[in-house]
């Protein structure tokens, strides 16, 4: 194939033999004639000496977080029977509503059989799916008159998560959200004995210990282990008509990873539900949530059921969602279960509860999320 100079050596060279002809100017005539034959010297030489190249392309980490930086390394093997020229890798990088970019490789020549390596770094600002490939190697002529492309390897793609950020997870007792799991804890029922300790004001009376207050000069109360947080779950809402804009959304799909990933961490059972059907839970529940929320997209459908969890213990249902207004938050309000508690995550608005938190920024999240489990941001 003709590059852009090549068409332009070969317009030139059909005008000079033209002109040439016509008022029987020999030098035109021989100059129009050399860029002619320039052009098929140079088409010539592109076909036999393309080079045989196979590649195989390795990615890592496999699977990206957004705002980290990946590199994609290509190895070759060069299978032509005498030594090439020098050529050049490109590969088409392409995301969802971005521009495609392309990254070019040079390569020194190779000997027949030899083996060699090229890479090139992959910035992910944003999440989603980022398609590699096709892989192509173009060799030019020496004048860059012609150019032929042959296909080295196929496609990929490669899975952006959502950034993520390890949580402090409530503590029994620690915080307004931890006092309140305390109160709610209570209300389940005693845990088994610890010990006694000296009555203050404010105990229950029906927790003092009469035969051992009776030994003393003192008021003693029995002390129970208090059952602490089992589980949690994530839902995070995908209804576009939730949100103000496209920002909030993507902090809510923050938000959302960022909490299924600190439950985990925290040792809770874990489940996340969002729009669609899906339900994940189980040892996978983070891998598997990561790479839905690497794909969602804005949905309209209806959340599933959020009160039907068959799990145990004291647990946490924690909402993602743009604000109080929303369908979501409107499901979530049926939900009739005496051992979850339920935070609302707002990414528009400021909370209405106590504990709730807002997201209005990603520094608030954090914030707001430390605040109400009394620690530091």
């Amino acid at each position: 194939m003709l590059t852009r100079q090549g068409w332009n050596c070969l317009a030139a060279g059909i005008v000079a033999i033209v002109i040439g002809r016509i008022f029987a100017i020999v030098e035109l005539f021989v100059i129009g004639a050399g860029f002619l034959v320039a052009v098929m010297v140079a088409l010539l030489f592109v076909r036999l000496r393309r080079p045989r190249v196979s590649a195989t392309r390795w990615v890592h980490p496999t699977v990206l977080v957004a705002g980290d930086t990946g590199r994609v390394d290509l190895r070759l093997e060069y299978q032509g029977t005498i030594r090439s020229t020098s050529f050049e890798l490109a590969e088409r990088v392409s995301r969802a509503n971005a521009t495609d970019d392309v990254a070019r490789l040079s390569v020194a020549p190779l000997a027949p059989g030899t083996r060699s390596s090229a890479g090139y770094q992959l910035p992910t600002a944003v999440r989603g799916i980022v398609h590699l490939g096709p892989l192509d190697v173009e060799i030019r002529d020496p004048l860059g008159i012609a150019t032929t492309t042959a296909v080295a390897a196929g496609t990929d793609s490669v899975t952006v998560a959502p950034r993520t950020y390890l949580l402090k997870m409530p503590v029994l007792g620690q915080g307004q959200l931890g006092r309140h799991l305390v109160v709610q804890a209570r209300r389940l029922g005693q845990g088994e004995f610890h010990g006694l300790r000296t009555y203050v004001d404010g105990d229950e009376p029906r927790s003092i210990d009469w035969k051992a207050s009776a030994r003393s000069e003192n008021l003693f109360v029995k002390e129970h282990t208090v059952e602490g947080l089992k589980r949690c779950t994530v839902v995070f809402d995908a209804n576009p008509t939730s949100y103000l804009d496209a920002d909030g959304f993507e902090r809510g799909v923050t938000a959302a990873a960022s909490l299924v990933h600190s439950s985990e961490q925290a040792g809770l059972t874990t489940r996340f539900v969002t729009s669609g059907g899906i339900d994940l839970r189980g040892p996978e529940t983070v891998t598997n949530t990561l790479s839905v929320l690497a794909r969602i997209e804005p949905d309209s459908s209806p959340l599933g059921q959020l009160g039907r969890d068959p799990g145990e213990g004291l647990g946490l249902i924690i909402l993602v969602t743009g604000s109080h207004g929303s369908a979501g938050w409107r499901a979530i309000q049926t939900i009739v279960d005496p051992t979850l508690t339920t935070i609302g995550v707002t990414t528009d608005v400021r909370p209405r509860s106590a504990i709730g938190v807002s997201a209005r920024s990603e520094v608030e999240f954090l914030d707001t999320w430390s605040a109400i489990n009394g620690v530091g941001a």
